[in-house]
């Protein structure tokens, strides 16, 4: 019993400490893309200009993603960050494409 509560307990901790490291879609967008997109920086598509958006749109989401991981033009790989994980890149590009829907 006693190391069944422990275990658990364990369990709970990490949980619970990832879930507070864990950063959000919305805070890794602040984090590492907000700079720019923002303000239209170096012409990236404003957060939530649709129309801006509607092109790359087109390309699909796979493409955003490359281009997020990879970089393109003067938009460096991940931002800049290049500690981010690849899925909080994904889940950023995922939010900004939600803001432009």
């Amino acid at each position: 019993m006693k190391s069944f509560v422990l275990g658990t307990l364990g369990v709970i901790s990490l949980v619970a400490a990832g879930s507070i490291c864990a950063a959000t879609a919305e805070e890794t967008y602040k984090n590492a893309c907000a700079a720019c997109h923002d303000a239209g920086v170096a012409n990236a598509p404003k957060l939530g200009d649709k129309a801006a958006w509607a092109p790359r749109l087109k390309q699909g989401v796979p493409a955003l993603y490359e281009s997020a991981l990879k970089g393109k033009g003067a938009m460096p790989p991940k931002g800049g960050n290049s500690a981010l994980a690849d899925a909080d890149v994904k889940a950023a590009v995922d939010f900004l494409v939600g803001q432009a829907k």
